[in-house]
């Protein structure tokens, strides 16, 4: 089984953290593990053939690179003060996307359960709600929408409030 290299710092100086390629989701989990961990949290944030009840085409992602690369390492990170991460990695997808396909994936790895779900859920949420990427939804009418890559205003109904602070 192939490891990501125990020096999390290593990882963090080579890591693609935005790809206009596919995400190759397996390949990613694959190298995920570590001996001293327990526990491996794998999210995968997929599109979805549909939004606000429209039938969706494929996204479009587009992004800031060196300033999205830089948060991207920051928030790991933070992450990586608050629990006992071994492995800590997030890629985002630029570019067109189709539905099926991985938009972002965070892999986390802990020694306990509890932890990689949490350190997972964290930087998950941070990378959505700060990391300037930004969307564009198409429709099968024709129509398009931009919007970041952040939708819970549609949900709290106030753009300073975000679904993970409830």
């Amino acid at each position: 089984m192939t490891q990501f290299s125990s020096s999390p710092q290593a990882v963090e100086d080579s890591f693609l953290y935005l790809s206009e390629e596919p995400i190759e989701v397996a390949d990613l989990l694959s190298k995920s593990h570590h001996s001293k961990c327990g526990a491996v949290v794998l999210f995968s944030g997929e599109v979805r053939d549909s939004s606000d009840q429209r039938e969706v085409i494929h996204l479009e992602y587009e992004a800031q690179p060196a300033l999205a690369t830089k948060m991207m390492r920051e928030i790991i990170a933070d992450a990586r003060k608050k629990w006992p991460l071994h492995i800590a990695v997030a890629q985002h997808r630029t570019g067109e996307v189709t539905v099926g396909e991985a938009a972002v994936v965070v892999i986390t790895a802990t020694p306990h359960r509890k932890e990689a779900y949490e350190a997972n859920r964290y930087i998950i949420d941070r990378i959505k709600h700060e990391v300037p990427i930004w969307k564009c939804e198409y429709f099968a009418d024709g129509s398009h929408e931009w919007g970041g890559n952040c939708n819970c205003q549609k949900i709290t109904g106030d753009p300073s409030k975000h679904v993970y602070e409830f």
